[in-house]
This record gives C-alpha cells, structure tokens and sequence, in this order.
C-alpha cells in the first residue's frame, strides 16, 4: 500500500530543483549546514553499542502491562488487548510522504519524511487530523514494514523521517528502527509528539 504510493514519487516527479544558497532562516551562516555523508545520527551510536537493541526489547516487553503513556492503561497490548489508544501488539500507519507543509528546516528542498500513526492516546474533540487519531485510518504495520516504510522515504530523497502522533507506538518504533539501521537508514529522525508521554518512554528514545 505505501510502498506503491511512495513508488510514484521518484527524485524527477517532486524533488524541488536547488537554486542559489539556502535560506537564510535555513543556513545560519554555516552553522547549521552539514553534508549528509558527514553526519552520523546518535541512534547509530546506540545502535552499535547495544543501547538501541536493549531499550527496544524492553519497549515491547512493556507492551504487557502497557504504561507507554501517562493513562497508565496497564493492559497487555502486546497479545492485542485494547486501551485508550486503540492501538494493540502493531501500529497504525495512516500515510507516509514527502511532507512540504513543515518548518524550512524541516522539509528543506525535498520534504520531510512523514510517517502519519493512526489512533492516539490523547483524543482531542478540537482535532485536526482526528480521521487519523480518532477513525484510526490506515493499515496495521509490522516492523519489518515500517522499517521499508522509512527506507523508501529516504531512498527518494526526504530529508528525515518524521514521526506524527508517535507516542503510543514508541515501543513498535524502536523495534523497526533497529531493522532499519541495519538496512542503511542513515536520516536524522524528527519525534512529531502531541507531548503526552510516558517518562519511560522518553528514557527509552533518549
């Protein structure tokens, strides 16, 4: 479904062609500007050392008893038993594209990486993307889908991948990520939250 869609958004179909320096808001006088070869992303870091895989293992082991956000739910989503969220043992991805519509520093010539999670552990009245966080569009991913999910976006040129709504799907995240890296992700990671996290969760991204 998303590999389809994402296979009609080649570099020649929607990257936008670079003219002159960056912007002004963008560059910083060089401070900010660093080539993509050159930069190493701090999961790779925790990934060689170990830390990734551990924190991880103990993310979906957490499923069990499910405390990924401050509702304390305490239900085993890891055997798909279902709480405020919604979600169960997999995410939800609702669409995944070259996002145009973020920060300059965000989508920069060729967009942000956007992977959209449906369902969310907030339910809002005031939404706006409730399709997606209250009717749970998309489709369930495993890891090993959601992992081809950030590689496509990085194979057509984003320049990160950016999670939307992530916060009751870290544990789901951390377990593709380190699919991911070892496939050759190599983008920064942008953590799109709605802020409503678990104190455990953020030790766990950190």
């Amino acid at each position: 479904m998303f590999q389809e869609y994402l296979t009609e958004l080649t570099p020649s179909n929607f990257l936008c062609p670079r003219n002159g320096p960056p912007p002004v808001e963008l560059a910083g006088d060089g401070r900010f500007i660093l080539r993509r070869k050159n930069f190493v992303p701090a999961y790779i870091c925790a990934f060689e050392s170990g830390i990734l895989q551990q924190r991880a293992a103990e993310a979906i082991e957490a499923l069990r008893s499910c405390r990924v956000c401050p509702r304390n739910c305490n239900i085993d989503r890891f055997n798909n038993k279902i709480g405020v969220c919604k979600s169960g043992r997999l995410a939800r991805v609702a669409s995944a594209f070259p996002h145009f519509g973020e920060e300059d520093c965000l989508r920069g010539w060729n967009g942000s990486g956007t992977i959209f999670f449906g369902w969310c552990n907030l339910r809002c009245m005031f939404c706006q993307n409730f399709e997606t966080s209250q009717f749970g569009e998309g489709a369930e991913v495993n890891a090993s889908e959601l992992a081809g999910i950030m590689l496509d976006l990085q194979e057509i040129g984003c320049h990160n991948i950016n999670f939307v709504t992530p916060e009751h799907v870290v544990s789901q995240i951390l377990e593709a990520l380190i699919i991911a890296i070892d496939r050759g992700l190599r983008l920064p990671i942008v953590y799109n939250t709605s802020a409503y996290d678990s104190l455990e969760s953020i030790r766990w991204m950190r």
